[in-house]
């Protein structure tokens, strides 16, 4: 059995199914949701209440305040989280599911909109619907034609394109989608900054102690790096790298100043700076380990790559 074929076919029926869609009710379908005071109810049974659930979420983290009900706990109770100032979105292939078709009536003695996604246009639900986008398919994906493939593949592409055309209207924008996704990537690149990151803990050092007394200070740090500081700024600092490069030198002495094997005034970020920011700057000078200063220049803290992958920062 050629299973590639059977995939290609597939996926051929229900693209087929995705570009003859008919979007002629788009427009109104916006208009009611952009013009909802309250949240968009979506609500669906079977098949079709899992691709509405799926919708609510899309909706709500672009801009549409939305959640799902089931049409069953809505006639026992959940029908009052409906206020005058939501719309309804229903979905139904048929749209004649029995469970959904009951609450239909209370819906609208709420006389609260209604956009009904079917591919009847002759159904219950798009006789009761202010607007009908159609999701009728000429052909499920399924062998027997049974199975809801094609159509709920149209049905979740049609969910997407209202919330899409929702976000042009509303001007969202990427930094609107981040506020409402502050643990993912995105929210993460524009909004954790520096300060939200870093160690405000850190190993600091005298000028004049010895570089013994320096790699001792170093280990209990934890953070193979200390600080050499002039009235809050940072004058210098030491890291392992600079021990293993003043080992292999000839004047390599443990009762020697720390300092002299120092860098002199290292490269520093500010604690406002953007911790994608941040995360670039130390791969494009290949850089480990930065001190961290306020608006004045004081150090306030220190900040190890580690600590910006480890908190998911790209």
């Amino acid at each position: 059995m050629d299973f590639r074929k059977i995939a290609r076919e597939v996926l051929d029926i229900e693209a087929d199914a995705l570009l003859k869609a008919d979007v002629s009710g788009i427009e109104k379908a916006v208009e009611i949701a952009y013009n909802t005071k309250g949240k968009l109810i979506v609500t669906g049974v079977g098949k079709s209440g899992l691709i509405g659930s799926k919708i609510a979420a899309t909706l709500a983290s672009t801009g549409t305040p939305s959640f799902f009900i089931h049409p069953t706990e809505a006639l026992h109770g959940d029908l009052g989280m409906i206020t005058k100032d939501d719309s309804v979105l229903a979905i139904s292939y048929s749209g004649e599911s029995e469970e959904l078709i009951k609450i239909l009536p209370h819906i609208k003695r709420f006389e609260v909109p209604l956009i009904a996604m079917t591919g009847r246009m002759d159904s219950t639900l798009a006789r009761y619907a202010d607007v009908v986008l159609n999701i009728h398919v000429d052909k499920e994906a399924c062998p027997l034609n049974v199975a809801p493939t094609s159509s709920t593949t149209l049905t979740l592409a049609m969910g997407d394109a209202l919330a899409v055309c929702l976000m042009k209207k509303r001007n969202f924008t990427k930094e609107d989608f981040a506020s409402f996704h502050p643990g993912g990537s995105l929210g993460k690149k524009l909004f954790v900054k520096v300060k939200d990151l870093m160690k405000e803990e850190f190993p600091v050092v005298d000028e004049d102690v010895s570089l013994k007394d320096a790699i001792i200070k170093m280990t209990e740090g934890k953070l193979g790096h200390v600080l050499f500081l002039d009235n809050g700024k940072v004058k210098a600092i030491l890291s392992d790298g600079d021990l293993r490069r003043a080992m292999m030198s000839e004047n390599f002495d443990l009762n020697k100043k720390a300092i002299e094997f120092a860098t002199l005034n290292p490269k520093t970020i500010n604690k406002e700076m953007l911790a994608s920011d941040a995360l670039a700057f130390m791969e494009d000078n290949k850089i480990q380990f930065l001190p961290v200063i306020d608006n004045n220049g004081n150090v306030a803290g220190v900040i190890h790559i580690h600590h910006l992958v480890e908190a998911g920062i790209k």
